[in-house]
């Protein structure tokens, strides 16, 4: 089963890498603001499940303009062809996939705080987080499909949720201005990256340190065996 990443986050990437997974990307645009709720938990699952259908849709999509244009039974070139918008058209077996699909956010009062869209908000974020705890939610969807004849079947989705609570030391205005100047914050959730200079930022953890780099490792393990795969399992095999 070819596992898809559907996410263009380096740090989720990385993580896979770590956990020794063999995986291609293949991303697909959604209005996220369409799946807000007033629960931060039901809105992050909402996120993540709607990346996977997403995705899965552009995968149908390709294999519908694969058999249009005579390029044989959608196979196992489907997520090349998605990928590179018609490059690499034949093909000679189904696809059997699993989308994984993920999204994290940070959570201040109650107030969903995404990425900022300039240095003034950054540095606002920074400056409201500052010598407090919140909260970060990292979901994930993993979606079962298999791609035949321009067909998309799709079984049962697994999801799950994490949430990690982090607390800021207190920062000085000048402290804030010189992270937001390294460029880091521009694209994360709350303003921050953990796992980079982010990390002089925070003074404690509740919770697993994954989740706030934005993708919680070991409940994705685990979920990851109810399809046949077990990362620690495959390591003792290479041995």
């Amino acid at each position: 089963m070819n596992l898809i990443l559907g996410s263009q986050s380096p740090r989720r990437r990385e993580l896979l890498e770590r956990m020794g997974l063999q995986f291609q990307v293949l991303t697909a645009e959604i209005d996220e603001t369409k799946y807000v709720t007033d629960d931060p938990e039901t809105t992050v699952l909402r996120i993540c499940e709607a990346k996977a259908a997403a995705v899965a849709s552009k995968m149908q999509n390709a294999a519908c303009k694969m058999q249009n244009e005579g390029a044989g039974n959608a196979g196992e070139r489907i997520l090349r062809f998605a990928q590179n918008d018609g490059a690499g058209a034949h093909s000679v077996r189904p696809l059997e996939a699993l989308i994984l699909a993920s999204d994290t956010i940070v959570v201040l009062d109650g107030k969903i705080m995404g990425k900022p869209h300039d240095e003034a908000e950054a540095r606002a974020m920074l400056a409201s987080l500052s010598g407090r705890e919140h909260a970060v939610y990292t979901a994930f969807c993993l979606l079962p499909v298999e791609m035949q004849h321009a067909a998309c079947s799709m079984q049962k989705a697994v999801c799950h949720c994490e949430k990690t609570y982090v607390k800021f030391r207190a920062l000085t205005a000048e402290e804030i201005a010189a992270y937001v100047s390294t460029g880091e914050p521009m694209d994360k959730a709350g303003a921050y990256g953990i796992q980079n200079l982010g990390a002089m930022l925070v003074e404690s953890i509740r919770g697993d340190y994954f989740t706030v780099m934005g993708l919680p490792v070991c409940r994705l393990a685990q979920a990851l065996k109810q399809f046949g795969m077990d990362p620690l399992l495959k390591q003792e095999n290479k041995q």
